[in-house]
């Protein structure tokens, strides 16, 4: 064909066709499908039904992936809420839970416990590894593979859950011991997820900072179970009185059993819970292959026996001494290291002559009670008819400070000399109460004369219906019967009529060459007042401070039987004229100085004071610890100012010990949970204790402070051993046998009662008094009332010893002279001074009267 041709028939790309021609008809269309089907039917409808579904799963998937966005930015920012403020935990590496801190007596023996938590500390290698794998087939098998949370466990705990919801059984949780020690070390108890967060994201830094074992370690330590027993050893005490070494197997996943809910498992409330959740424990443990199949299966047999921690063998006595302990810890230590460090405490306390200490002051004080306190009535009415007194007595509340021999009795019946009297008897916990009758007879109850107000003591009683009635509930104590007396069905026990004393009194023992304070009594009873009147009480001493005005005399070289004036004297002050006198209101012309503290005379004392000045005197008190800041006035020199009982017994331990300075310790040295030492009370240096077999002896080297000159020291020992032989003091060395030195003291108005004296061995004070000071009466002397107690507390120190007499230091010259009394002596003089003494002037004698620029109360000073 021609290209002419073509080109008619089909005009050529840009080329117009003519105007005239017509366009060509369109193609046929292809003939529609319909849903009848067919060959090729349905073909279009397939391909938008793909179409839709495609553009549905285009949106489900912008929509997941959007929704993974919103999640995923959700997620961070719920992490980053829960890490922002997260508890540093690599503190933990260091951790030791709190753990109870003990003081132990001289002898070994506990004294007492001090803890928030009852808690013993054990280190991982010494927990048994049977006891490491009960705890883990209980709480956490997987411990050992996961890194703080484990995914499989909680996928077993999800699935245990929904399986659960239909039986209404509790929901189970997933959480490690990692997590475990998180929450309660870090992150606390609330329930809420922000709490879960933040303690998987500690769960997985500890196990990143921490040994496996040292999370093991905290969490068996610090784990609560039950029966106030907070770790392993503590439950171990508490349920079977074991150490963990001891449990059997039962035993041991008994224990690993608590965690989850002690109470609810307390064998003793709930044996059937307790079994069955041991069981479940023993067979984890079998499981997990720390056991045998045999093995867990005998142990399902043994019964869950709680026995109970057996407390160990406590000092009964001594609570002023172990409080006045926990004190100085506190002040050393600080309040948590002391109840929470692990301490070991050892302190100087003698448990016997502790023991021997309160009896005699107690003895003391109800001596005294019962000759000037009287009978001041019954603790309580009750109805006293046979078949109702039991019950009522049962009601009564024992008096505070009763001591455990006194019983509460109520007065069942009463004639003219005797009064029956029954008792509720408890020999245990286990065993009821079973009541008992005794008598008290007439005979025994002259001292329990009527007390009036005004202090004044009523006539002796004559019959008994004088003392008590019936229904009257009294405190007595059961004595042994005379033989003329016997017992007999109608006569079961003789009672004595008992009360708790309204005086108090105080006792210090120490050893004077160390200050190790070996007793201490506080008061009558710990029970009835905390209040520590040896250490914390302000008293007058009263004539026990005059070796401490006689001190700076021998100081000074004047010599013991230098002549002093005994006479009146007056002296003018600011506040009016003060006239002192002396006790027996007598005076004795010219004495020596050894006679003067003998017989205790103010107003030898009152003169040498003036005499040496009262600014030495001051100097010598605040020198010996004594009174540290004392008014310069002369009434002081008689014992008006204030001190107490352990710095008394200080002061005078420096005269035994040659002058040496005595630092009173109750504490002897302490050590931390680990067994360091931590403090010494002694801090004397040992030389030559690093030398070797063939060296000298190791040697103390005492570097205490020398508070006076050994001369001088031994001469106040030697006067203070006149005042106990021949003046006011002879009751506290009666029968002893030995050398005593000591000096009695009593205040004005017979307020305060003191005796302070020393063997070689051992110093001792003691006060006695009433908390207000009022008067204990008239003639009540510490010659009398406290001097009783001294000899008694030494003669319990001493009883087992020899004989030691005091030792003169090198260089003392001892004269032999006569006393006025017709007795030779051995009188101990500084060098140069035999000859040294003034004779008495003869113009002396009469009514001095001088002036002081000081005030001095006429109401204060020592008088005996």
């Amino acid at each position: 064909m021609a290209p002419n041709d073509l080109r008619a028939d089909r005009p050529l790309v840009g080329d117009r066709a003519p105007s005239n021609s017509q366009p060509p008809a369109p193609p046929p269309r292809p003939p529609r499908k319909t849903r009848r089907g067919g060959d090729g039917g349905g073909g279009g409808g397939g391909r938008r039904m793909g179409r839709l579904i495609a553009r549905l799963a285009g949106f489900g998937l912008a929509v997941g992936l959007a929704g993974a966005a919103v999640g995923g930015v959700a997620a961070y920012g719920f992490y980053r809420q829960a890490t922002v403020d997260l508890p540093e935990h690599a503190w933990l590496a260091d951790y030791q839970p709190p753990q109870m801190s003990r003081i132990y007596a001289a002898d070994s023996k506990l004294m007492a416990e001090l803890a928030l938590e009852r808690r013993v500390f054990l280190p991982i290698s010494a927990i048994p590894k049977r006891v490491q794998a009960a705890f883990t087939a209980a709480e956490d098998q997987r411990f050992w593979e996961h890194h703080g949370v484990d995914p499989i466990g909680i996928a077993r705990a999800v699935i245990s859950n929904v399986e659960g919801l239909a039986s209404g059984r509790r929901a189970a949780g997933a959480s490690t011991i990692t997590q475990q020690v998180a929450k309660n070390m870090l992150v606390g108890n609330e329930r809420s997820m922000m709490r879960k967060m933040r303690e998987a994201v500690l769960a997985f830094r500890l196990e990143t900072a921490l040994p496996k074992e040292r999370i093991l370690e905290i969490y068996l330590n610090e784990i609560f179970l039950g029966a106030q027993a907070y770790g392993v050893a503590a439950a171990a005490m508490n349920y079977f009185n074991k150490g963990l070494d001891e449990l059997s197997l039962g035993e041991t996943a008994f224990l690993a059993a608590l965690p989850k809910a002690p109470n609810n498992y307390n064998p003793a409330r709930y044996p059937e819970a307790a079994k069955a959740r041991r069981d479940w424990v023993l067979d984890r443990m079998a499981e997990d292959g720390a056991v045998t199949r045999a093995e867990a299966d005998a142990a399902k047999q043994e019964p869950i026996v709680a026995r109970g921690r057996a407390r160990p063998d406590m000092v009964a006595v001594g609570q002023y001494f172990t409080e006045e302990v926990r004190r100085e810890l506190v002040t050393r230590f600080g309040q948590d290291q002391t109840t929470m460090g692990g301490l070991v405490v050892r302190t100087s306390m003698e448990p016997d002559l502790q023991a021997a200490t309160e009896a005699a002051l107690r003895d003391g004080l109800m001596a005294y009670d019962r000759r000037r306190g009287g009978w001041r009535g019954p603790v309580a009415r009750v109805v006293a008819a046979t078949t109702e007194w039991m019950p009522a007595l049962e009601g009564v509340p024992r008096p505070a400070g009763a001591p455990p021999e006194w019983r509460l009795a109520v007065v069942l019946s009463a004639d003219a000399r005797e009064a029956r009297l029954g008792w509720l008897e408890k020999p245990d916990r286990a065993t009821p109460a079973q009541p008992r009758q005794g008598s008290l007879l007439l005979e025994d109850l002259a001292w329990a004369r009527p007390a009036a107000r005004d202090g004044r003591l009523g006539a002796a009683p004559r019959r008994m219906q004088d003392v008590v009635a019936v229904g009257d509930v009294v405190l007595v104590e059961s004595l042994p019967a005379t033989p003329a007396q016997g017992r007999t069905p109608a006569r079961p026990a003789r009672l004595a009529l008992r009360q708790v004393p309204q005086v108090e009194g105080a006792v210090v023992a120490l050893d004077p060459q160390t200050g190790r304070v070996l007793a201490m009594a506080g008061g009558f009873a710990f029970e009835k007042s905390w209040f520590n009147r040896a250490t914390q009480a302000l008293r007058q001493p009263g004539s026990s401070f005059k070796p401490f005005v006689y001190l700076p005399a021998l100081e000074m070289g004047i010599p013991p039987n230098q002549q002093l004036l005994d006479g009146p004297i007056e002296i003018r002050t600011p506040q009016g004229v003060w006239r002192p006198g002396n006790y027996s209101g007598n005076f004795n012309g010219w004495v020596t100085m050894r006679t003067a503290l003998q017989k205790s005379l103010n107003l030898v004392t009152v003169r040498l004071a003036q005499e040496i000045g009262i600014d030495r005197v001051a100097e010598t008190a605040a020198r010996f610890h004594v009174i540290p800041n004392m008014p310069r006035v002369l009434s002081m020199a008689l014992g008006a100012g204030e001190t107490t009982v352990m710095r008394m017994a200080a002061a005078y331990a420096s005269f035994a010990n040659g002058g040496k300075e005595v630092a009173p310790t109750l504490i002897d040295s302490v050590q931390d949970r680990f067994g360091r030492l931590v403090w010494r009370a002694d801090t004397r240096r040992c030389e030559g204790c690093d030398s070797g077999p063939g060296a000298t002896p190791p040697r103390l080297v005492d570097e205490r402070k020398q508070l006076t000159d050994p001369i001088a020291a031994y001469q106040m020992v030697s006067l203070l051993q006149g005042v106990v032989q021949y003046g006011t003091g002879t009751r506290a060395g009666a029968g002893l046998n030995r050398p005593v030195a000591g000096k009695t003291g009593t205040t004005n108005d017979y307020m305060d009662n003191w005796f302070v004296g020393f063997t070689p061995d051992i110093a001792v004070a003691v006060w006695i008094g009433y908390d207000e000071p009022r008067t204990l009466g008239s003639g009540e002397t510490g010659g009398s009332t406290a001097a009783p107690v001294f000899h008694d507390v030494v003669a319990a120190a001493l009883k087992d010893s020899p004989p030691v007499p005091f030792r003169a230091p090198p260089g003392v010259a001892l004269v032999r002279v006569q006393l006025d009394n017709g007795q030779t002596i051995l009188e101990p003089f500084r060098p140069g001074t035999e000859n040294a003494a003034r004779p008495p002037a003869p113009e002396e004698g009469g009514m001095v009267t001088t002036d002081t620029p000081a005030g001095v109360d006429s109401n204060l000073g020592g008088l005996y």
